[in-house]
């Protein structure tokens, strides 16, 4: 699967979800960017199949965040073009604040 594939999965988990579909067609297609198996040596030590399986995950899981990101940006400027009355920024910060205070 290609990187822009990936990330147009991320976007499609995102319309899913703001559409009311199930959590579970929104896992399975996420599930569908993370290989279904991994290639690693079969002398392998723990540290060397741990690095491996990472590096693995690394590049759809990347481009799985920066499909968030993107879809994220579109909507937060179309919003914050509307002219609110409270800002993107002051949003995430209050978000930031709330779970703040959840963690503590």
């Amino acid at each position: 699967m290609t990187e822009n594939e990936i990330k147009l999965k991320a976007i499609a988990a995102l319309t899913a979800l703001r559409s009311g579909v199930g959590t579970d067609y929104v896992s399975d297609l996420l599930g569908e960017v993370v290989p279904e198996h991994f290639v690693v040596s079969a002398a392998a030590g723990p540290r060397e199949v741990g690095l491996s399986v990472l590096g693995q995950l690394s590049q759809p899981l990347s481009a799985l965040i920066t499909g968030f990101v993107l879809a994220f940006q579109a909507v937060a400027d179309a919003y914050d073009e509307t002219v609110p009355a409270t800002p993107t920024e002051e949003i995430l910060q209050a978000l930031a604040l709330e779970l703040a205070r959840e963690s503590d």
